[in-house]
C-alpha cells in the first residue's frame, strides 16, 4: 500500500507569476485548480485507490485568500470586503482583522491574520457547515484523509468538532466504519517563538490526529550538512524533542521549508540522500517523501508553458523524470529504501556501532543494516545483524535476477561485515536487507 499527498484541491486565487503559494489562497471550496476538474480529480481518486494507492488532500480551511482577485474556477475574492460569494462568505464569517505580532498569546494566533490571509471564525454554525460538507464531498470521492494546513492557527476545541462531523471513508475503498486519517500542519519555530500552547498541541495530537513535526527538518538538514556529529543521532527521536512516534509525521524537506537555503533538499544530493536514507531506515515516526520540482527563488511554481498551463512531467525508461520536474520519490536509492522500511517494520535498532563523529552503522533486528560516512573513509568491520550471505548495496545499485548492479557486502558467519564506504565515493551510505541477498 503507497500513500500520496496532493496538492490543495480547492479553488485558488490566480496571482501574478503564479508563485507556488497561490494553492494556498483559497477562494472558494470548487474543485477546480491548474491540477484539473472535479471530474478529473474524482477519476485520479479512484485509480489510485484500484491500484492500492491512498489520496490524502491537503485542505485549508482556516483562512481565505489575502488578494482580490479571480479564482481557477471563475470565481471572485473580495478580500478587502471579506466577501467570497463562490463558498460563499461574508464578513460575519470572519474574525475582526488583526495582525499576529507574536506568537506569545494563542487567541491572538488562533484568531487574527496569518500574512493577511483573511482568517475564519470556525466557532461559527456556517463556517463549520461549509468546511464539513467540503471534507465530507472529498471522502466522497474516495480520499483516505487530509494534511490540515495552518492547524495551529485554529483553536484545538473547534478542529475537534469539525473532525467529529466527518463521514467514514467511502465503502467502495475501505472498509466499513474506517475513519479518516489525519495529520496537521503545527509549525514550531525558534525557542523565541515557541510557547507552551503550541507543546500543548502538538502533544494533543492522539485525540486529534497526527502531527507534522516542524523540528525534525531542521534537525536532520543540521546533522547531515555536517553542523552536528552524526554519533548523536544514537538517541534520534523523543529525545531530541519530538512528539511520541505513533503521533508524528516527518520529513526532510516540505514544500514550506525547501527553499528556506537552512533545508537539505535535491541540490546538497549526497547530503540530501543520507537524511532520505536515516529517516527511512529509523524507526521514528510515519515519514513523508517530498516530489518537487527544480527552483530558483523562494516563490517559482511548478513548469509551466507559454499559457501559464502546468506541464506533465516526462518519466523517461529508467523510471526517472524530467521537463522540469524532480521526482524524488522515483529515484532508485528512495525507491529501496521504502522497501526497506516495509521489510524491517516492526523490528528494533541494534548493533549501534560509530566512531564518535560522522561515522555511524546499525541494524534492524536481524532485517536490515546501514552504514553512514559523513566524512572521511569508512573501513571497519562491523555486526550487521544479518545471516551469512552476500547482501546487494540498495544505495548503490539494485538486485536484479540475482545480480547486482552496484557494491555487494559480504557477511560473514558471525554476522560480520567488512564495510566500505569511501569519502570520494558518489553515495555516502550503504544500506542491505534480507530482500538484497544474492
Amino acid at each position: 500500500m503507497y500513500f500520496h499527498t496532493i496538492s490543495p484541491v480547492a479553488e485558488n486565487v490566480i496571482v501574478k507569476g503564479r508563485p507556488w503559494w497561490e494553492r494556498y489562497q483559497p477562494v472558494s471550496y470548487n474543485l477546480t485548480t491548474r491540477s484539473g476538474s472535479e471530474s478529473q480529480l474524482s477519476d485520479m481518486i479512484s485509480r489510485c485507490n484500484k491500484v492500492g494507492i491512498r489520496i490524502y488532500a491537503d485542505v485549508i480551511f482556516n483562512h481565505m485568500a489575502a488578494f482580490t482577485g479571480i479564482g481557477t474556477a471563475g470565481n471572485k475574492a473580495m478580500s478587502d470586503d471579506k466577501i467570497y460569494p463562490g463558498v460563499p462568505y461574508t464578513p460575519e464569517d470572519f474574525h475582526p482583522t488583526c495582525n499576529i505580532p507574536n506568537y506569545l498569546d494563542p487567541e491572538v494566533v488562533r484568531n487574527c491574520e496569518l500574512n493577511n490571509l483573511r482568517d475564519l471564525d470556525q466557532s461559527t454554525q456556517n463556517v463549520q457547515l461549509r468546511i464539513v460538507t467540503y471534507l465530507n464531498k472529498l471522502i466522497g470521492l474516495g480520499v483516505a484523509g487530509f494534511r490540515v494546513d495552518s492547524a495551529k492557527y485554529i483553536a484545538t476545541e473547534q478542529l475537534e468538532e469539525i473532525y467529529s462531523k466527518l463521514n467514514d471513508l467511502n465503502t467502495s475503498f475501505f472498509p466499513p466504519k474506517t475513519r479518516p486519517f489525519i495529520y496537521q500542519d503545527v509549525p514550531v519555530f525558534g525557542k523565541k517563538k515557541t510557547h507552551n500552547f503550541v507543546e500543548i498541541f502538538r502533544n494533543y495530537s492522539t485525540e486529534l490526529g497526527n502531527v507534522l513535526e516542524s523540528r525534525f527538518s531542521p534537525a536532520i538538514s543540521r546533522v547531515f550538512s555536517g553542523k552536528d556529529n552524526l554519533t548523536n543521532l544514537q538517541n534520534w527521536g523523543p529525545d531530541w524533542g519530538f512528539i511520541p512516534t505513533n503521533d508524528s509525521v516527518v520529513f526532510v524537506d516540505s514544500h514550506n521549508n525547501q527553499r528556506n537555503g537552512q533545508i537539505l533538499n535535491y541540490q546538497t544530493l549526497k547530503q540530501y540522500k543520507m537524511a532520505l536514507a536515516f529517516m527511512l531506515s529509523h524507526p521514528y515516526g510515519l515519514p513523508r517523501i517530498i516530489s518537487s520540482y527544480f527552483f530558483h527563488n523562494k516563490d517559482v511554481g511548478p513548469p509551466q508553458d507559454s499559457d501559464e498551463n502546468v506541464k506533465s512531467p516526462i518519466i523517461y525508461s529508467d523510471g526517472s523524470c524530467g521537463n522540469g520536474f524532480v521526482c524524488e520519490h522515483r529515484w532508485p536509492q528512495v525507491r529501496n529504501m521504502v522497501d526497506f522500511r516495509n521489510a524491517v517494520s516492526g523490528t528494533e535498532i541494534g548493533n549501534w556501532w560509530s566512531n564518535n563523529e560522522q561515522q555511524i552503522a546499525f541494524s534492524r533486528g536481524s532485517v536490515g543494516f546501514i552504514a553512514f560516512a559523513n566524512g572521511g573513509n569508512l573501513t571497519e568491520k562491523i555486526q550487521t545483524g544479518l545471516a551469512a550471505g552476500t547482501y546487494c548495496d540498495i544505495i548503490s545499485g539494485s538486485l536484479v535476477n540475482k545480480t547486482c548492479t552496484g557494491k555487494s557486502v559480504v557477511v560473514d558467519g558471525k554476522g560480520v561485515a567488512s564495510v566500505r564506504i569511501l569519502e570520494s565515493d558518489f553515495e555516502g551510505v550503504v544500506a542491505v536487507f534480507v530482500n538484497s541477498k544474492k
